[in-house]
């Protein structure tokens, strides 16, 4: 193949790894896309196994990322969440199980406890299944280091990791039934749709009024819902629907062709654990153009939400 083909075949699994290590589906798009330039450039004759030029090159373009990122995460107003991408059949990354789960909101938050080097070193080994000989090569690292790295993040990651079920019918029919009981305002409804420990999250990023902090709890919850979610309803040219995003049940909420924000539903035995609400606008550019939709631009969604309250 020529290189461009060769780039080509490599960019799903490439935009998967730059993701899964920035947490920013735009950030994910730039980093590849610059990986493409440096191929662009290189002498291919002399690359004996693209595969790891480019997943090398990658990473390091992540890593540079990662430590300008850390500045602007401590200075972030109210709670954090990745920016969210379609998945299944219709999304940049495939649909199985275990892809699912590696980009769940719940996985991507974990990763953001790890180092920038942990993350490399974990995502390359478990999602390239790369031996440490041939990691410490791609970071610049000794191999000793590459082992310690891993099993620092492994044991992080074994520790703190979440149960997983991917999105299914019974999660799409109970998502279904919260939406009914959250415009509404039906308290018994949602008191049985929501575990006991149910949390929510949501991320405005300091341009919306927004729970600032995780609220846990089913009742706290609940009440939280019917104050948000209760007026969906008056949006005007409301678009309310359901669609899979990093391996979960999301609710889409617009106003006709625009994207207002997305809610994202974790069911686990049939109840839902945990609510991940992303507004956003500067996370929703990119499901936006993947749905063919446009997002508010910030001063123009303060001004519309002013009015709506």
């Amino acid at each position: 193949m020529d290189s461009v083909a060769v780039f080509e075949q490599a960019r799903p699994r490439l935009f998967t790894h730059a993701y899964r290590m920035l947490g920013s589906a735009a950030d994910a798009q730039d980093a590849v896309q610059d990986a493409y330039l440096r191929w662009a450039g290189a002498r291919h004759a002399e690359i004996e196994r693209p595969e790891a030029w480019l997943v090398k090159t990658l990473t390091n373009l992540c890593l540079n990322r990662l430590t300008s990122a850390a500045a602007k995460r401590e200075s972030y107003v109210g709670q954090w969440l990745p920016e969210p991408v379609l998945t299944g059949p219709d999304g940049d990354v495939p649909g199985t199980v275990e892809r699912s789960e590696a980009v769940s909101i719940a996985m991507l938050t974990l990763f953001e406890r790890l180092t920038p080097a942990q993350r490399a070193v974990f995502v390359l080994r478990a999602a390239f299944g790369y031996p440490h000989a041939e990691i410490a090569e791609l970071l610049g690292i000794s191999e000793p280091n590459s082992a310690q790295l891993y099993h620092r993040a492994q044991q992080l990651v074994r520790d703190q990791r979440t149960r997983f079920e991917p999105c299914d019918e019974q999660a799409r029919a109970i998502a279904e039934r919260f939406l009914d009981a959250a415009r509404e305002g039906n308290v018994d409804g949602l008191t049985r749709l929501l575990a006991e420990d149910a949390s929510s999250i949501a991320d405005a990023g300091g341009h919306l009024p927004a729970a600032r902090k995780r609220i846990t709890g089913r009742d706290l919850v609940t009440r939280y819902l019917r104050g948000t979610f209760g007026r969906l309803d008056e949006l005007p040219d409301p678009l309310l629907r359901f669609i899979e995003t990093n391996g979960e049940i999301t609710l889409l909420i617009g106003i006709g062709d625009r994207l207002l924000g997305t809610l994202g539903l974790t069911v686990l035995d049939g109840r839902i654990t945990e609510l991940h609400i992303q507004l956003n606008p500067d996370k929703l550019g990119y499901l936006a153009g993947q749905l063919g939709m446009t997002v508010f631009e910030p001063a123009e969604l303060q001004q519309f939400v002013a009015r709506f309250r």
